[in-house]
């Protein structure tokens, strides 16, 4: 079956270049985006209860944006002024990036890891001494604790922010010929909102084995699967895909 519309089941790219957008001119399909989930803050007082006290801290680690926002948020709420001599471990080069949001960089204590969160390791072992504290969201990958116990620091994780389904009733009546997946919380929403969901011709995409196992678990058939070593991200995925099912449009 041809494929003419997919919801892609996050914001719409802010990038004017984005792969999604040459993807719907090149083979004239709609493609729209709405965040089956997002992020809400947690606040200064519900923080307190989790016995988290800034001052106690003398380094941060950061694992996404969201992190960055969330911390700058609370300490803007809880009244903190943020140390010049903070120390602040950033996972990636995207989120060291992103504090510069919030802080002149050269003037600050940063230091970044490859990718993943084990590769902070050798960093945090150099600077073990440290009071380290994670700001997180409720859905923290299990690395992180992992890695940071068998580091054996002192380090406190805290929940400043959550992952919430968002409201899709406005969505019952639409059909699109593909739904785009990114988390297994994406799938979850899914099913909140519409507990009877029925895939019949919809064609599923998932990125991710997490994502892929909680499709499966719901009884949804994958037609597309990213990333493979043929398709790395989504958008190459649906590239493929579409380009076989329109085949002789």
């Amino acid at each position: 079956m041809k494929v003419k519309t997919i919801l892609v089941s996050q914001p719409e790219p802010k990038v004017e270049n984005s792969p999604y957008f040459e993807l719907q001119q090149k083979h004239k399909i709609k493609i729209d985006f709405r965040p089956f989930i997002h992020v809400e803050g947690v606040s200064a007082k519900e923080i307190r209860l989790q016995k988290i006290d800034l001052n106690h801290y003398t380094a941060i680690i950061l694992t996404s944006r969201n992190a960055v926002d969330h911390f700058f948020r609370v300490a803007d709420e809880m009244r903190y002024k943020v140390p010049e001599g903070l120390k602040y471990f950033c996972q990636s080069e995207a989120v060291a990036f992103y504090l510069q949001k919030y802080v002149v960089y050269r003037k600050r204590k940063i230091y970044v890891g490859a990718k993943d969160f084990a590769d902070l390791s050798p960093l945090i072992k150099k600077y073990k001494d440290e009071k380290f504290l994670l700001p997180a969201s409720d859905q923290l990958n299990a690395d992180a604790p992992v890695t940071l116990n068998g580091l054996k620091v002192d380090w406190a994780q805290a929940i400043f922010y959550r992952t919430v389904m968002s409201d899709l009733s406005d969505l019952a009546d639409v059909y699109y010929d593909v739904l785009a997946f990114f988390s297994p919380t994406g799938i979850k929403s899914l099913f909140k909102n519409f507990p009877d969901f029925k895939q019949n011709n919809t064609r599923i995409a998932v990125f991710g084995s997490t994502t892929q196992k909680e499709a499966l678990d719901h009884g949804l058939r994958i037609d597309i699967l990213a990333p493979t070593p043929e398709t790395p991200s989504m958008t190459m995925a649906l590239e493929k895909y579409v380009a076989e099912a329109n085949k002789g449009k």
